[in-house]
C-alpha cells in the first residue's frame, strides 16, 4: 500500500495483523458454525482499543482517526467478515449518535462501558418496507406526557438479541413527511421486543433480529438532538461508513486470496504446481491489481475525510469499487480451488458468502452510483 502510515498506524495495522492470525482464523470457522454472538473474541477487540479508535479523547476515545480504524478493520475481516460486522457496528454506527448527541449521564452510562466493551450497542434504521428509502419508515414516534411514545418495526438490526441499546430512528409529525427523530432506547425499557433472528447465506456470527416497538415509552432525556433533524445528523457518518464498509470489502477479498495463493502453491497438477500455469498466474495478477486499487480508493478517501475534505463522491466510490472488486475477488478464488472452493471443509467458501455482505451494507452499488453520478452534477 503506498500510503504514508505514522509509526502509531503502523503499530495498529501490526497489532490488529497478528491478532487476525493468532486469534481470529483459528476460531472464525467455528464461529461460522455456531452463528452466536463472538462474545469472547469481542472482549480482545475491545481490549486492542479498537472501539475507541475514531472518538474523542474528552469522551473516552483515543482520536485515532479513520485510517486508522480502516487498518484495524481490514485486518479483522481478514480473517472474519462476521467478526468485522460486529465490530463495525459497535465502534461506529451503534455508539457514533450516542457519543455526538447523548448527555454526560447517558455517555457515562452507556457510552463508556460501550467502548470497553461491556455493553453492546447497535442502530435501528431499516424497516420490511423502507431500505435505502429512509423515507418511507413507518415507525411513529409521538410526544406524549413529558415523553416520546413509539411504534414500528424494525428489520435487520446486527447484535440486537444480545444488544443493551438500541438508536432508533422513527417520524416525528406527519407521518408522510421528512421529519425524523432519534430516541435511545434501553432494552429494559417497556414496548421493546427483539424479535425472531434471521439467519443469512454470510456474516453467520453477526447475529440479526427484528425489533418491534410496540407503545414504547423513551423520556425526554434519551431524545439524541433536535426531533425532526435525524436526517441531518445521519449525514454526518454516512460517508464514513461507506469508507469503512470499502475496507471491510478489501480485507475480506484479502483474506481469499491469501488462501487461494497458498492453495494454489501446494497443488500439483502433471508435474508442478498450479500456481506455475500462466492461466493461474494471470488470474492472481488481475485478483492483485484489483485489490491494490481498491485498497488505493479507500485510504484516499479517508485520508480526504481525516483532512476534513470533501468525500462523498470519493467515499461512494471507494465502496461501490471496494465491494464489486472484492466479490470478484473471491469469486475468483474459489475458481482457481476448483471442486476444493466448493467444499465446506476449506474457508474460501466462507469468505465468497461474506464478501456479499459489503455489496448491501453502507448501500448498495446502485445507491452509490446515484451518488456519485449527483456529485458529478448530473
Amino acid at each position: 500500500m503506498d500510503l504514508a502510515l505514522t509509526p502509531e498506524q503502523e503499530a495498529i495495522r501490526d497489532n490488529f495483523a497478528r491478532f487476525c492470525n493468532e486469534q481470529i482464523k483459528p476460531r472464525a470457522e467455528a464461529m461460522d458454525e455456531a452463528e452466536e454472538f463472538p462474545r469472547e473474541l469481542f472482549g480482545m477487540v475491545s481490549e486492542l482499543g479498537f472501539f475507541e479508535m475514531r472518538y474523542p479523547e474528552e469522551d473516552g476515545g483515543v482520536d485515532a482517526g479513520i485510517i486508522a480504524c480502516c487498518l484495524g478493520i481490514e485486518e479483522i475481516c481478514r480473517g472474519s467478515l462476521s467478526l468485522g460486522a460486529v465490530c463495525q457496528m459497535q465502534g461506529l454506527m451503534g455508539t457514533y449518535f450516542l457519543q455526538r448527541l447523548g448527555s454526560d449521564e447517558l455517555k457515562d452510562r452507556l457510552f463508556r462501558p460501550a467502548l470497553a466493551g461491556e455493553k453492546v450497542g447497535t442502530i435501528c434504521m431499516t424497516e420490511p418496507g423502507a431500505g435505502s428509502n429512509l423515507f418511507g419508515m413507518r415507525t411513529r414516534a409521538e410526544e406524549r406526557d413529558g415523553g416520546w411514545v413509539l411504534n414500528g418495526q424494525k428489520m435487520w438490526i446486527t447484535s440486537a438479541p444480545v444488544a443493551d441499546f438500541f438508536t432508533v430512528f422513527a417520524k416525528v409529525g406527519d407521518p408522510e413527511g421528512k421529519d425524523i427523530g432519534i430516541f435511545l432506547v434501553e432494552r429494559d425499557n417497556p414496548g421493546l421486543e427483539v424479535g425472531r433472528s434471521i439467519r443469512k447465506l454470510g456474516v453467520r456470527a453477526s447475529i440479526t433480529s427484528e425489533v418491534a416497538l410496540d407503545d414504547c415509552r423513551v423520556e425526554s432525556g434519551h431524545v439524541l438532538g433536535e426531533p425532526g433533524e435525524g436526517l441531518g445528523y445521519l449525514r454526518g457518518i454516512l460517508d464514513e461508513i461507506r469508507i469503512v464498509t470499502a475496507a471491510m470489502a478489501v480485507g475480506g477479498a484479502r483474506g481469499a486470496l491469501e488462501e487461494s495463493l497458498a492453495y494454489a502453491k501446494d497443488r500439483v497438477q502433471f508435474g508442478r504446481p498450479i500456481s506455475k500455469y500462466q492461466a493461474i498466474r494471470f488470474k492472481f495478477a488481475e485478483m492483485a491489481t484489483e485489490l491494490e486499487v481498491a485498497r488505493q480508493m479507500t485510504y484516499y478517501a479517508a485520508a480526504r475525510s481525516e483532512a476534513d475534505l470533501p468525500r462523498t463522491k470519493e467515499a461512494a466510490m471507494a465502496k461501490m469499487f471496494a465491494s464489486e472488486a472484492a466479490f470478484r475477488v473471491c469469486d475468483q478464488a474459489a475458481r482457481i480451488m476448483a471442486a476444493y472452493g466448493y467444499a465446506m471443509e476449506y474457508p474460501i467458501q466462507r469468505y465468497l458468502r461474506d464478501i456479499r455482505f459489503t455489496l448491501i451494507g453502507g448501500g448498495t452499488s446502485e445507491m452509490m452510483k446515484m451518488i456519485i453520478a449527483k456529485e458529478m452534477g448530473t
